[in-house]
């Protein structure tokens, strides 16, 4: 096992290397499979968590607890970065304390400053431009499905948001053909664009940006959707449906996709908008076991920041 990880922070899915992020994958898809021990007893995480959460908190206490650590959580109304307190203070308090922190907050520049500062490992639990480890848990679900990452095709009909980018990027860096589908205006950066375009160059894979959901969803092997409207959005939500109307996937969109196709959405789902409740709850579906590979992913994450273990 390789230690490289060991130490370092994880604030864009990027920030692994491509066979680092590969490897995670098939460390988690073990452990899932084969369960652990709880290496990481002793050691601790802080959670520090500006923005609501369910499944990234609880997949952050189950991956923790469960490898033998503890964890730590800090509310919106107990944090505070930048306003409490400035966040290069709360990241030289938590390093004397804590081996690990993780941070979900709005601006990506509070993570990086975090990481600046703390001398211990920080992970990106969501931030407004990225969400590393749902990309990893987006991954490891197609790797279970398909059995193979290299040369699937995964449609993204939707907002170029937080999710689609790592998600974009990830996908680049496993030779996947990522096809996203989004409204003018609505689309992924074009810096990362480019980036994610090298990496793909690299593993084989591909990023075709379009217009159309049906072009997207055309003959994919995985569809996904998310959210029209991401936290911190919700007075865009009324511009928002209109931009993205007729970007909904339903029965006939999925139907376009290949017949083994499995649908995937990273949740909160509102069903009705980005959504049907008949493909949330169809035989495609594969979004609950994508909700809980994200604790899966985490413990792996831990193991190779922590103690060099899978990465």
């Amino acid at each position: 096992m390789s230690g490289s990880l060991c130490g370092r922070d994880v604030l864009s899915i990027a920030d692994l290397k491509a066979g680092e992020l590969r490897s995670l994958l098939h460390t988690a898809l073990r452990l899932k499979v084969e369960g652990h021990g709880q290496p990481l007893t002793g050691r601790t995480l802080a959670l520090l968590f500006e923005k609501p959460s369910l499944r990234t908190r609880l997949s952050f206490e189950v991956a923790m607890r469960s490898l033998g650590g503890n964890c730590l959580y800090f509310s919106p109304q107990e944090v505070g970065l930048g306003v409490r307190e400035p966040v290069k203070d709360v990241a030289r308090v938590l390093e004397r304390h804590v081996d690990c922190i993780a941070v979900r907050t709005f601006q990506q520049e509070k993570v990086e400053e975090m990481a600046r500062y703390a001398s211990v490992p920080v992970i990106n639990a969501l931030s407004d431009h990225e969400h590393p480890t749902q990309a990893m848990a987006d991954l490891l679900t197609v790797l279970e499905a398909k059995g193979r990452l290299e040369g699937v095709t995964l449609a993204f009909v939707g907002d170029g948001n937080n999710v689609a980018r790592s998600l974009c990027l990830g996908a680049a860096m496993c030779g996947l053909h990522f096809r996203i589908a989004s409204p003018q205006g609505y689309e992924l950066p074009a810096d990362l664009v480019e980036r994610a375009r090298a990496l793909a160059r690299e593993s084989g894979g591909s990023i075709a940006l379009l217009r159309r959901p049906e072009e997207a969803v055309a003959d994919a092997d995985v569809v996904y959707t998310d959210v029209w409207t991401s936290m911190g959005q919700e007075g865009e939500a009324e511009a928002r449906r209109r931009a993205f109307e007729g970007y909904t996937v339903d029965t006939g969109l999925l139907a376009m996709a290949r017949p083994d196709a499995i649908f995937m959405h990273d949740l909160p789902a509102h069903r009705g908008e980005e959504v049907t409740d008949e493909v949330m709850e169809g035989p495609q579906s594969v979004v609950w076991q994508q909700a809980e590979n994200k604790t899966h992913a985490i413990k792996a994450l831990l193991l190779a920041l922590l103690v060099g273990e899978g990465g």
